[in-house]
């Protein structure tokens, strides 16, 4: 065949973030010793029934549809454990329509930290035991092992990627950074410098027209979106593209025509030869990476710095999290559960991410997504909540102290004792 008339095969993967925080209660500085609830179960409940009716089951069901009528349809959700927990309480017909998906070979579900946290940056092994926690979700609610790895917010370094890579992951997902690759292409499979773990970038700009410009775009339909998909290059093989799966029917309600925009979508993508769908695995399988890339500094999929600075950048920010970090030697020395599961919800990325002071489009996006009226209304509610979880632990690691020294201190008089106690009495008795 002529190499002019060969037609281009694009290779696409389609991915969702799925993620509701636990959120926290108002919590006043005079509730510090109080020992009360730190999560607003009222509010998390309402925002994910609601969230539920108006993405989650709607959105499930129509792709499950889809892939009924086109097997070749493939698509990959990643699901935070605070997310499945509180689906599990307060949505359950959502869990159910997932775990249908799940049943699917065309479905794939990537693994993250169980409380889509910020523990990759912890000193020690926390994020190690939440990645095998969500693991262990997936399993338990889905059946599903994941193979594929995508940290919160897609924070990645070197560092990072060699220790999924020890956890057995074979790949990751991460942000296509223009300044980390160097005038390449993110359309590409690439390679951990130091192993064999595959990384796939996610196409923002692709992405971005969806999830943040998806009204913005004269005349946008899911003809214009595939026309945009086909103008890639020939030689650069996956388009990787992933976006909060609250876009559909949250962010953007159903009247927008959002639904009706992705519905057509992944119709008008089965029925283009030119189009392939992958799940994020067998994209892995298929295509060998086409370069190695070494990236020592911390990347994310947030802002347009697109680093930590989300989460990290102001004093504030960085003040919580360096007094989260120096409770974990207490929290854990208590080996107490539910202490253990207050201090993960507390590492929650959302909290932090509603404590930025930026400006422009970034601190526009931030407030969108914050329940507080301003970043130092978070900042002083997480703290006045920290430092009541302090005092508790604190609190308990002193009774507990004591009883210990009472214990040893019993122990050692009745070593002491030559003659048993009611003997000793008797004497005295006697006298």
């Amino acid at each position: 065949m002529n190499s002019l008339n060969k037609k281009t095969m694009h290779n696409l993967v389609l991915y969702f973030q799925v993620h509701q925080p636990a959120r926290l209660r108002p919590f006043r500085f005079f509730d510090i010793g109080s020992n009360d609830e730190y999560i607003d179960y009222d509010q998390n409940l309402t925002i994910m029934h609601r969230v539920a009716q108006q993405c989650y089951i709607p959105v499930n069901r129509m792709i499950s549809k889809i892939i009924q009528k086109y097997p070749q349809v493939k698509v990959a959700f990643s699901i935070s454990g605070v997310t499945l927990d509180q689906m599990k309480d307060y949505a359950p017909e959502a869990l159910e329509t997932f775990a249908e998906l799940a049943k699917s070979p065309s479905v794939e579900f990537l693994c993250e930290t169980s409380h889509h946290s910020l523990a990759c940056l912890i000193p020690g092994d926390e994020f190690e035991i939440q990645v095998l926690e969500h693991a262990a979700k997936l399993h338990e609610y889905f059946g599903v092992r994941p193979t594929v790895f995508r940290n919160t917010e897609l924070i990645y370094n070197d560092e990072i990627g060699s220790r999924v890579e020890s956890l057995g992951f074979k790949g990751m997902i991460l942000e296509g950074v223009d300044h980390i690759l160097e005038n390449r292409s993110p359309n590409h499979l690439y390679q951990h410098p130091d192993g064999v773990l595959n990384l796939l970038m996610r196409q923002y700009r692709l992405s971005d027209d969806i999830a943040f410009r998806f009204l913005h775009h004269p005349k946008f339909n899911a003809d214009k979106y595939i026309s945009w998909l086909k103008e890639t290059p020939a030689h650069e093989e996956i388009i990787t593209l992933g976006m909060d799966y609250e876009t559909f029917g949250e962010h953007y309600r159903e009247d927008t025509g959002i639904l009706n925009f992705l519905e057509n979508l992944l119709k008008g993508i089965a029925n283009d030869s030119s189009l392939q769908m992958l799940t994020p695995s067998e994209a892995m399988q298929r295509t060998k990476p086409a370069f190695t890339i070494s990236i020592p500094e911390h990347i994310s999929w947030a802002d347009r710095e697109r680093n930590l600075s989300a989460w990290l950048s102001n004093d504030m920010q960085q003040d919580a999290f360096a007094t989260l970090i120096k409770l974990e030697h207490d929290v854990k020395q208590l080996q107490d559960q539910d202490a253990l599961e207050k201090w993960r919800l507390l590492q929650t990325s959302d909290h932090f991410y509603y404590m930025s002071t930026k400006r422009s489009d970034d601190g526009k996006v931030h407030s969108y997504f914050s329940h507080y009226e301003s970043p130092y209304e978070a900042f002083m509610n997480y703290m006045n909540v920290l430092n009541d979880f302090s005092y508790q632990i604190s609190k308990r690691i002193k009774a507990a102290h004591h009883e210990a020294e009472g214990s040893l201190r019993a122990e050692a008089e009745r070593r002491e004792l030559k003659d048993p106690i009611w003997a000793v009495n008797l004497q005295e008795y006697a006298r």
